[in-house]
């Protein structure tokens, strides 16, 4: 039994396959202990299906973002060659604010206080010059037991071509029973700020992750595995337990269960790597929806996609030209991470995202959110502060009987009640003089900070979006997804079924994913008539590292218990032109010099055939894929729409109330049409089809909307 879990800032989403059917689960989130709203998610999925065997939890985190995020990790202490103890506050000249003149540098991750330097030194080539005695290393052991660190991070100058120096010292200093992030280990590539800034933030995160992880595992091992306190659960319309009915655990047999984790580069690992390498799952669960978005778009024929995610808190959106691309670097709370992510753009808007007025008076919507405590306040207990949530549900965008599938009834006059409060404490300010007026304001300013993210993956970097279908999806997704394909003129709108879990799904769906580094500097011969030989030797010393790399590979996969033997190797190399300072990935073929040529020339206006080039690093990535449902034709019932209507309603479109009909999309067929405005309601979430708008539903039961 196999569950794919995306824990949100709101929301828990839970996902299993059974007999090639979705089944889907939503509870809250439990920020204080994340595991505690996985597990009641899980276990309340579990009730309604028959499950034999081993448990497996794929799950996909935002346990390291937020901790990240919100400076609340681990006390490190940072130790590195001597002399460069303040490399990791100096960092790079860059200034993202360049006309700020009251800018700030947020404080580094390790005060100078825990910085310490260790007399070693190796080479650019790799040859040691100076090993670090073993009486510094005691004076720097003893200095350490003292100052309260709560993880260690090592990180010496050129260790990435040899890591002799940092073995004998991390070895040194396990005795402190603390855990250790080697840079050799985490990212042996060069640039030494970029490798010192990943190990630092792997150490900063890893204890917070690594105890997390280990609560979630007992609960799996040891309150799961239970047998069902009883045979005869009750079950709601969704097939799971009602909210707040009795709990019971799970009727899984003898086997223990397991739980792996989803990383940024959207493949899976084990949960004994996230803790030790909590840095590769920084993005876990926004990766998940890119992998669905792929999936999806490979079933429906879809060579060019965008995939929009909107959850509780954020809203995050990729763009699929063919395959997702992959960045190397990305950078968070305003520090570079150098691992593999999927290039995944991220805004502070979702459905819990908080609406105030700046210090001019402007209306502004997020980044700050309700989250799932205390919630938007049309939430039973929720906050009272205004959110996109609660404006939807004011314009009769959502339906107050039909949230979560009528389980979960969303408090409208509370909504009205604290619209209008705000509206009173601002009356002056906001230019609004009614309650729909001010929630089509914050539903239009949450709209255009989701466009502006739409714009920079796509007409920033080269991309025509009119080119693009919107793969939407998350809970609040389908509420926004027909204005913004408005806006940008993409021909059409895909809602997927079961859109508010279907990260959940993509994580479920993931290959496993081992991704190695190593940074080589060698230069790539120049063709010529005496250059056969100089190729020959130059494609063997390439072959030689490449081995070396897969073979240590396959052998930590065997190790982590997985069949490495299964797994498929993908070489890559990372180029550029001899003298340039960042480089571009292709993939290792004969023909690799053609691909680097054009590559660069779509991503820079030119390209120079005569120049040398030089490879920075190799990459390898093995990957074990994993079972794919295939998306089954659904034969076509009856397409008139009125049998799946519930009610005519009053929403709010264009400046005013119209009516506007609601669907329940379970009742929709295959080859239904309709055109708006209409709202279409179902368990995870709900879509909206505007007045300008036609709806079909294709023959896999996705929604399909297109302006008129």
């Amino acid at each position: 039994m196999r569950f794919g879990v995306d824990t949100g800032g709101t929301f828990t989403d839970c996902v299993v396959l059974e007999r090639g059917k979705v089944k889907i689960l939503k509870v809250f989130s439990t920020p204080e202990d994340a595991s505690r709203g996985i597990l009641e998610g899980v276990r309340r999925l579990a009730e309604s299906l028959q499950p034999a065997g081993p448990l497996e939890i794929i799950h996909g985190t935002t346990v390291g973002t937020n901790s990240l995020l919100e400076r609340r990790g681990a006390r490190v202490a940072l130790v590195t060659t001597a002399g460069f103890e303040d490399l990791i506050e100096i960092g790079r000249q860059a200034r993202p604010r360049l006309y700020d003149l009251d800018a700030r540098q947020a404080p580094p991750l390790v005060p100078r206080t825990l910085r310490f330097g260790v007399r070693e030194r190796t080479t650019a080539h790799g040859r040691i010059l100076h090993r670090p005695s073993a009486a510094a290393i005691a004076r720097l052991t003893s200095k350490l037991k003292g100052l309260r660190a709560e993880s260690i991070a090592v990180c010496f100058l050129f260790s990435y071509l040899n890591p002799a120096n940092e073995r004998v010292v991390a070895q040194a200093l396990k005795e402190l029973q603390l855990p250790i992030s080697v840079s050799h280990q985490i990212l042996p590539e060069f640039r030494e700020y970029e490798r010192l800034a990943t190990v630092v933030i792997n150490a900063f995160l890893a204890p917070g992750m690594g105890e997390y992880l280990k609560r979630l595992e007992r609960g799996v091992r040891e309150d799961i595995r239970q047998r069902a306190a009883s045979s005869n659960s009750h079950v709601g319309p969704n097939g799971v337990r009602p909210w707040g009915e009795r709990r019971s655990p799970l009727p899984f047999r003898d086997a223990p269960g397991r739980v792996y984790v989803m990383q940024s580069s959207g493949g899976i690992t084990t949960a004994a790597r996230a803790a030790r390498e909590p840095v590769r799952t920084i993005l876990s669960g926004p990766a998940g929806g890119v992998v669905a978005s792929t999936w999806l778009a490979r079933q429906l024929g879809i060579s060019r996609a965008i995939s929009f995610d909107m959850g509780g808190t954020s809203t995050d959106v990729c763009l699929i030209d063919g395959q997702p691309r992959t960045s190397n670097e990305t950078v968070l709370g305003g520090l570079p991470v150098a691992v593999p992510v999927l290039d995944v753009h991220s805004v502070g808007a979702g459905g819990g995202s908080l609406a105030r007025l700046d210090a001019g008076g402007a209306l502004r919507v997020g980044p700050q959110s309700a989250g799932a405590k205390p919630g938007p306040i049309c939430y039973r207990g929720g906050g009272a502060q205004p959110t996109v949530t609660d404006a939807n549900l004011l314009l009769g965008r959502l339906d107050p009987d039909h949230f979560l599938g009528g389980e979960f009834p969303l408090d409208l006059r509370a909504a009205e009640r604290g619209f209008a409060d705000f509206l009173h404490r601002h009356s002056r300010s906001t230019g609004f003089k009614t309650v729909p007026e001010l929630a089509a304001g914050i539903v239009a300013v949450s709209s255009a900070t989701m466009e502006k993210a739409l714009r920079v993956i796509s007409v920033e970097r080269g991309h025509d979006p009119r080119g693009f279908a919107l793969i939407c999806f998350g809970g609040g997704g389908g509420l926004h997804a027909a204005d913004l394909a408005r806006s940008l003129r993409l021909p059409k709108v895909v809602v997927p079924q079961n859109p508010g879990a279907f990260s959940a799904l993509g994580i479920l769906l993931s290959d496993v994913i081992r991704d190695s580094v190593r940074s080589v500097l060698l230069s790539v011969p120049e063709g010529g008539r005496d250059s056969s030989q100089r190729w020959a030797e130059f494609w063997h010393d390439l072959e030689k590292r490449f081995a070396i790399l897969e073979r240590v590979s396959r052998a930590e996969l065997q190790h982590e218990g997985f069949p490495a033997e299964l797994a498929r190797a993908e070489r890559r190399l990372d180029l550029r032109y001899a003298g340039q300072s960042y480089e571009l990935s292709v993939p290792l073929r004969t023909d690799f010099r053609r691909l680097f040529h054009q590559q660069h020339e779509k991503a820079y206006g030119y390209a120079d055939p005569r120049r040398p080039l030089e490879i920075v690093n190799v990459r390898l990535r093995l990957v074990i894929r994993t079972p794919k449902p295939q998306l089954r034709a659904c034969r076509a019932g009856d397409p008139d729409p009125a049998r799946a209507r519930v009610k005519t309603k009053p929403v709010w479109f264009a400046g005013r109330f119209h009516s506007t009909r609601l669907y329940d999309r379970e009742r929709l067929k295959a080859g239904t049409h309709f055109v708006g405005p209409a709202v279409v309601v179902e368990y995870s979430s709900t879509t909206v089809v505007p007045p300008d708008f036609s709806c079909e539903v294709d023959k896999c039961l996705n929604l399909i909307l297109r302006a008129r």
